[in-house]
């Protein structure tokens, strides 16, 4: 592509560079000049105009935006037709965003001219969210490179995994000081968090904060739920408390007890007959993001969860600062945890 100032009678056919404006003459960037504009120039008096010349093995900025788009774009992903170099792209539907950063990183060191930009890996997103957006530098990109660009995407590096309408069995454990009222906000505050993936609590357990009563609940719950979340009157605070002796008893196995995603700490995740168990964190008491909601959504969305996974969200894993941190449990005994 050849690009600078050349005279108004070479400009025909040319890309504007920089918006030009003279009285009675618009001409943006970005729009070819016609034979109509050399003369309307011509009148006006400018005698030079910056334009982009594509040659033989260029492709349009528009082209290579579309084409690279389409590439990129899996499962439930809507390429938006490509508008000055940019093509962006919306989830087809409510769920989890799941890019292969690597590809993504590969496509991004090809040349300065290709661009591909996302929202963060495994991001909750809703239909018709704006998930991602591929931009042609200048106006055009040689063939070459828009061709290895598409060719390192063979395998689509962007897709939404959608949330799908899981049967959430709740079991909640009490103790003599935890009011009924906060147990109803947690399930209240539970079921928002579901809602959108139409998913819905169909079992609200509550017994009394010991392993052998949990066991039972645990077990007369998990045939109804694709999903059983425990909260605790009181936080896990070691793989042999009483959560995760209630769970192992029923025949679960422990895959991580802890996270690094503040709050979160203490958020366990085990397996009970092929199906997920959450032991929740404190913090997923409360509405706002943590890391519960993290390990939720992605389960909602039929994403496989592992211990190496959860040892991966450290960073970007601190979700707020609370200036209590460094000694918590000082002045209120407890953690948000």
């Amino acid at each position: 592509m050849k690009f600078g100032a050349v005279p108004i009678a070479e400009s025909a056919g040319g890309i504007v560079a920089h918006a030009v404006k003279r009285e009675g003459l618009i001409l943006k960037k970005g729009e070819i000049v016609r034979p109509a504009h050399v003369e309307a120039l011509r009148a006006a008096g400018v005698e030079s105009i910056v334009v982009a010349q594509l040659e033989g093995d260029d492709v349009s900025e528009d082209e290579a935006a579309g084409r690279l788009a389409q590439a990129v774009s899996g499962p439930h992903v809507r390429v938006e037709k490509p508008f000055t170099g940019r093509s962006n792209l919306f989830a087809e539907a409510a769920g989890v965003l799941v890019v292969d950063e690597s590809i993504i990183d590969q496509i991004n060191s090809l040349d300065e001219r290709v661009t591909v930009a996302t929202l963060p890996n495994y991001r909750a997103v809703v239909e018709g969210e704006m998930i991602g957006t591929v931009k042609i530098i200048p106006f055009a990109a040689p063939l070459e490179t828009v061709n290895a660009a598409i060719a390192g995407a063979a395998a689509p590096p962007i897709r939404v995994a959608p949330f799908r309408p899981l049967k959430v069995g709740v079991v909640s454990t009490l103790l003599p000081g935890l009011k009924a009222s906060v147990v109803t906000k947690t399930l209240r505050v539970m079921a928002e968090r579901l809602e959108p993936a139409g998913a819905t609590i169909v079992a609200d357990v509550r017994v009394p904060h010991d392993a052998g009563e949990l066991r039972k609940a645990i077990c007369e719950v998990a045939p109804k739920a694709d999903l059983v979340v425990v909260f605790g009157a009181s936080a896990i605070t070691d793989r042999r408390d009483v959560i995760p002796s209630a769970v192992e008893a029923a025949g679960g196995r422990i895959e991580q007890l802890g996270m690094p995603v503040d709050p979160g700490n203490l958020l366990l995740i085990a397996s009970l007959d092929g199906k997920p168990l959450l032991g929740a964190p404190g913090c997923a008491r409360s509405p706002k993001e943590n890391g519960f909601d993290w390990v939720l959504q992605r389960l909602l969305a039929d994403i496989p969860v592992t211990a190496k996974d959860i040892r991966r969200m450290g960073v970007g894993g601190l979700l707020m600062e609370i200036v209590s941190r460094g000694q918590p449990r000082e002045a209120t005994g407890e953690t948000h945890e």
